[in-house]
């Protein structure tokens, strides 16, 4: 676990989860937040997210072009004021994922990277309780209809946890290589993944 505390901001998203404690999603601050998620995305484990050896102000100049943007958005994650995780939702019309799959009306894409379990090792049930959090969020707080995941197919922890989840795994596909001002991405070979919102909050 991270010593850090979570900010004093106002969530948009605030959820007591049974047994696990509240979890808040947090607007991104892409300076104040630079630190702890420098951390997180310089580790070996969090290579897929295409960070690593990018120094702290880096990756603050890199959150602070996409809160720029409408169409992609950055938060963090915090569980009893600690934080835990790292959130990014994008609409999958605006993102290259949308040449690789027919995006429905109601899709909302996620990253979400999890802070390392640290000290006190493998934490059952910690995956599971975030995931809840952060998909109530997408699907019930923003309004949408359907989560979609394109995690690296080399990631495969990442792709049994979204399974788990409920997650139906789509195609396996080529993400095309991103190279303008501001952005490069390069090609990636992700497993598309979706949870429909009627499978995730059955009435």
């Amino acid at each position: 676990m991270s010593d850090a505390s979570a900010p004093a901001r106002e969530p948009v998203h605030e959820q007591t989860v049974d047994g696990f404690g509240t979890v808040r999603v947090l607007p991104l601050d892409a300076h104040a937040d630079a630190e702890v998620v420098h951390a997180w995305v310089s580790e070996e484990r969090a290579s897929f997210w295409g960070m690593n050896g990018l120094g702290k102000e880096q990756v603050a100049e890199i959150y602070a072009h996409l809160d720029t943007l409408d169409t992609h958005h950055a938060f963090l994650v915090a569980k009893d004021g600690e934080p835990v995780g790292l959130l990014q939702t994008y609409e999958p019309g605006a993102d290259r994922v949308s040449e690789c799959y027919e995006v429905r009306p109601g899709d909302m894409g996620i990253h979400l990277l999890l802070a390392p379990a640290g000290q006190d090792g493998a934490r059952p049930g910690w995956s599971s309780a975030l995931l809840t959090a952060v998909i109530s969020y997408v699907l019930l707080g923003l309004d949408r209809s359907r989560v979609v995941v394109d995690p690296d197919v080399r990631n495969v922890k990442a792709i049994a946890r979204f399974l788990k989840q409920g997650f139906e795994a789509g195609p396996v596909v080529v993400l095309p290589e991103i190279d303008i001002p501001d952005v490069y991405l390069p090609e990636k070979h992700a497993q598309l993944a979706f949870l429909d919102r009627q499978v995730a909050f059955p009435a």
